[in-house]
């Protein structure tokens, strides 16, 4: 379980985040215009929301809202070591829904979210599953998003694309109102879930899992 990344030098990486600067390159700019004025609410908070990204069936009785950072490397051992299992079992069968929101602890997660953003509904879980996958190659590069670039061509993303969204206020504020989100919900490290409004920290296992929908599903 990562914890929020406090950078050396008293600079605090997710404050710039929730506070929508350090998007772009370079020196801080004027924070970009944020969709969602007023603070989030709880309560609406642990049920599907507008905009937000759902894997399965809209209507399954169990919810799963995860939020998750793309440079977690428990994040990513989720994604691509036990996710899949709990989608074959859980959320194919039309039990569970699997609603993904982004929590970014640092600058680098904060763009690969943003470039997910731009993805669009119907490519999000496949280029979230790639950024995913690739995460020990590109995160740990001296040039992140350009190694990120690579893999993300097949998804038809290349480099003007991703300039382009990197750009894009709107994609920018999708993050940024996910983050605040989480923060109104407790969360303070990466990943947590939400099951049926339930807290669970931390990445769990399959079997885990398997007890926890198992219960519910009575």
């Amino acid at each position: 379980m990562r914890n929020i990344l406090i950078v050396a030098g008293g600079v605090v990486a997710v404050a710039a985040i929730a506070a929508g600067v350090y998007f772009g390159t370079g020196a801080p700019s004027s924070p970009p215009p944020v969709a969602a004025a007023s603070a989030p609410n709880k309560a609406a908070l642990e049920s599907v929301q507008p905009g937000d990204h759902v894997l399965g069936d809209a209507k399954a009785p169990i919810t799963v809202i995860e939020y998750a950072s793309l440079t977690c490397s428990h994040c990513a051992h989720f994604h691509t070591q036990v996710l899949p299992e709990i989608k074959k079992k859980w959320i194919d069968t039309g039990k569970v829904k699997l609603v993904y929101r982004d929590f970014p602890l640092d600058q680098v997660a904060a763009k690969a979210a943003q470039i997910a953003e731009c993805a669009g509904n119907d490519k999000y879980f496949g280029v979230v599953d790639i950024i995913f996958r690739g995460q020990p190659q590109w995160a740990t590069s001296t040039d992140p998003l350009a190694e990120l670039a690579k893999p993300l061509r097949i998804a038809g993303m290349g480099e003007n694309e991703i300039k382009a969204c990197l750009a894009n206020d709107a994609m920018s504020n999708a993050v940024i109102n996910d983050y605040k989100g989480g923060e109104a919900m407790g969360v303070n490290s990466t990943p947590t879930l939400f099951i049926n409004g339930q807290l669970y920290r931390g990445s769990r296992s399959v079997e885990e899992l398997d007890g926890v929908f198992s219960k519910l599903a009575k």
